[in-house]
């Protein structure tokens, strides 16, 4: 009826006092470890998530090149070209101030910024109502917000020191804030003599 008491008994709650403390030294390793792994977790959704913006971006946000021209000087060359732009349907607001340009021909490449004048070899973004005359900086007529708007944007091709010949090409690439990239190809009619512009 009663149960013999022997040294056998007292060792197995020696060994109980000890798995309870290797059990909760496992619950605090385990709780450290869930915790770092939900850190983890919120750290690779939010760069997720950025990504996943910044790609949307690339691919939505789009410079439309509407029509384009380029100015005829005494020598019968191409030393300005001038496009006309506007924001893709479906991009968000594009400020022309923080994009580049990337010009390539047979002579040179050369990566543009914006400018205020035409003489820094650099581009300039002009209303097309006035395409000579460089909007300044901080203009909200540079930020293209609605598809309905236009605006030129200039290349100083005489300042980068390459105007171009009759029948020569250039490549010109639009670098929006993004990164999202459009490019126009540059073809210069094989005769342009006695005309002030020209459709490139």
């Amino acid at each position: 009826m009663f149960a013999d008491i022997t040294e056998n008994d007292g060792d197995r709650g020696q060994v109980g006092i000890g798995t309870l403390i290797i059990f909760i030294a496992m619950v605090l390793v385990a709780a450290v470890a869930a915790g770092v792994l939900i850190n983890t977790a919120g750290l690779l959704e939010s760069t997720a998530s950025d990504t996943g913006q910044d790609s949307q971006s690339q691919v939505s946000n789009q410079i439309t090149v509407v029509s384009a021209s380029g100015s005829v000087d005494a020598n019968d060359s191409v030393d300005y070209l001038n496009f006309t732009v506007m924001k893709s349907a479906g991009s968000g607001d594009l400020d022309l101030e923080d994009a580049t340009i990337e010009y390539t021909s047979e002579d040179i490449s050369e990566t543009l910024t914006f400018a205020a004048s035409y003489g820094s070899g650099n581009f300039i973004v002009a209303d097309t109502t006035a395409p000579g005359t460089a909007l300044a900086a901080g203009s909200n007529q540079t930020v293209l917000a609605n598809t309905s708007d236009r605006v030129i944007v200039g290349l100083n091709l005489g300042a980068l020191g390459d105007p171009l010949e009759e029948g020569e090409e250039a490549t010109v690439r639009f670098v929006d804030q993004s990164g999202a990239t459009t490019v126009y190809g540059v073809n210069v009619p094989d005769t342009i003599s006695d005309q002030d512009y020209v459709a490139v």
